[in-house]
Formats: C-alpha cells, structure tokens, sequence
C-alpha cells in the first residue's frame, strides 16, 4: 500500500506569518490536530505546527497567541514523501527522522495529505484483526 492510499486527505494550511491563534482556529474548523504551513505561490511545504506545538512552545510559554507568527512554532524543514512511497518505506523515513508525521506530496511537490503514525497503526490493527480471523476459521474443531 502506498503512502497517498493510507493518508488523511483533510489537510489544513496556513502561511508562516498567520498568527497562531488563527491556525488554531482552523484546526478547530477542520477537526485536526495538524497545519501544514505553505509559502510562495507553489504552495511548498516549509513546515508543520501541531496542537502539541502551541500547547508546548506557545501556551506554556505564554506566547501571545493573536500576535506570534506560525514560523515562530512550527517545526521545520517539513518531512515529506511522494504519494507513491510504499508505506513500509515512510514508516522508516518516521524512524530515521523521528516524526510522528510526514506531509505527503503528489505532482509539483504539491501537498495532497498527511500521514500519521497513527494511521499506519490503524492499517496494522486492521491486518492483524484480518489475521486473527483466517486462524480462528482454520483451527481443527474438537468436539467437547
């Protein structure tokens, strides 16, 4: 399976000099926990501002929210993959970087979702459940 198969095509932006506190808000409008900021007219991801992110650098730190610039939070560079990336490949990219998430790019370095780790557990837990079954339907039966 592929990276831009399994990812979450909602994916909410921001530029780098949106303040916080509209970020936030859009992460609320999307239902996310994940902006992925752009700049430039080619739409090119430069960076990643999570929840964890403005509860972490910004709220703890008491960081005016209405007046500090996403650039100020976000983690960058940006980790991303091509659409086509087999996911066993992205999960080790995860490893070797170590983020939780990695923007996923389709033509033109566009970005077209986010995979999480989640989702690749998710993928898992489904396949193991798929598993479980095939080796419960192939147990001998033993009459009791």
């Amino acid at each position: 399976m592929s990276a831009g198969r399994l990812c979450s095509r909602v994916v909410a932006t921001a530029s780098p000099d949106e303040t916080i506190g509209a970020a936030a808000r859009r992460m609320a409008e999307y239902d996310v926990g994940t902006i992925v900021v752009l700049e430039g007219d080619r739409h090119r991801a430069v960076g990643i501002l999570t929840d964890r992110d403005i509860a972490i650098r910004g709220v703890a730190r008491k960081v005016d929210l209405e007046a500090t610039p996403v650039s100020a939070l976000m983690t960058a560079p940006v980790q991303s993959i091509g659409e086509h990336t087999p996911i066993e490949q992205a999960l080790s990219r995860m490893a070797i970087v170590g983020a939780r998430r990695l923007v996923v790019t389709g033509e033109a370095d566009r970005v077209v979702g986010i995979l999480s780790l989640d989702d690749v557990l998710d993928l898992l837990v489904q396949e193991t459940g798929t598993i479980g079954r095939l080796l419960e339907k192939q147990q001998p039966r033993i009459p009791t």
